[in-house]
């Protein structure tokens, strides 16, 4: 992706609260996300939720990371992460990679916002920036994600089960919406007779606990075969060099065995000095 099309879509996700990237991941590892999700759903015999938020028609697979190595392929996807980044910043975390099957019948999901939990007063810089990869085509009439256009500007929160106007995020398979995580939206009815199905990679701050535990929701033995871009991500790393070390040095070389030199701010800060 280049300057000008990631300057476009981080223009709209300050405007309206979301973008959409069209046809942002490759044909062959949307077919192999489906076929790793579909075998994950038969061999642990995954079931629907239970509650009005998670759905009664509706699979979702938890923790994919520590599930199969397909979907150590979706953090760090450039087309999508380069626009996180910038939202919220390089030192961003992974807070939690799920699937999101949406079957027949399925009700509209009560609009949300997925900061309300940290109860911080509204608006606010992002703290969360999300995502929904398309790994079927998303229509109005099969649960489109619904979402309220510039309601990460509002400072009231949404009443949980409350109507509120919103429109469908509409896009072709392999497609990714892209949202501030104080957006209002919820996952959108299946009149349809097929299947939706698709997969939130959502991010948070640095400085923000993880949705989903990381560090021991994913073996070690998983962690080591991650490139170190992903083993950042989900938190073997520190932010700006202080918040989530261990005794001075970093989860990943503690737990990892990894030799990335790291040094504290306040190392850094002296070092800066004595040199002045």
């Amino acid at each position: 992706m280049n300057e000008t099309v990631r300057a476009r879509h981080l223009a709209e996700i300050a405007e309206q609260g979301y973008t959409i990237v069209r046809d942002a991941i490759e044909p062959e590892l949307v077919a192999a996300l489906n076929a790793a999700l579909l075998d994950l759903e038969r061999r642990d015999d995954i079931e629907p939720g239970h509650n009005s938020f998670e759905g009664h028609h509706t699979i979702r697979i938890y923790n994919l990371l520590a599930r199969d190595p397909s979907f150590a392929q979706v953090p760090v996807h450039r087309n999508v992460l380069s626009i996180v980044e910038a939202v919220l910043d390089p030192g961003c975390l992974v807070s939690s990679l799920s699937s999101i099957s949406i079957d027949p019948d399925e009700t509209a999901q009560p609009l949300h916002a997925d900061d309300t939990l940290m109860g911080i007063e509204r608006p606010h810089v992002p703290l969360v920036c999300n995502s929904m990869w398309a790994l079927t085509d998303f229509t109005e009439e099969n649960g489109a994600t619904r979402i309220v256009p510039g309601s990460h500007r509002w400072s009231q929160r949404p009443v949980y089960g409350a109507e509120h106007p919103s429109i469908a995020a509409e896009m072709r398979r392999g497609s990714v919406l892209i949202w501030n995580g104080s957006l209002w939206h919820g996952g959108g009815a299946n009149r349809s007779s097929q299947r939706r199905v698709g997969i939130a990679m959502n991010y948070c701050a640095g400085f923000i606990r993880q949705q989903e535990n990381q560090q021991l929701g994913i073996p070690l033995d998983i962690v080591r075969q991650f490139p170190p871009r992903l083993q950042q991500l989900i938190g073997f790393g520190t932010y700006k060099n202080l918040i989530g070390h261990i005794d001075k040095a970093s989860p990943s070389q503690r737990l990892l065995g990894v030799d990335d030199a790291f040094r504290s701010v306040w190392d850094a800060i002296d070092d800066r000095s004595s040199r002045s």
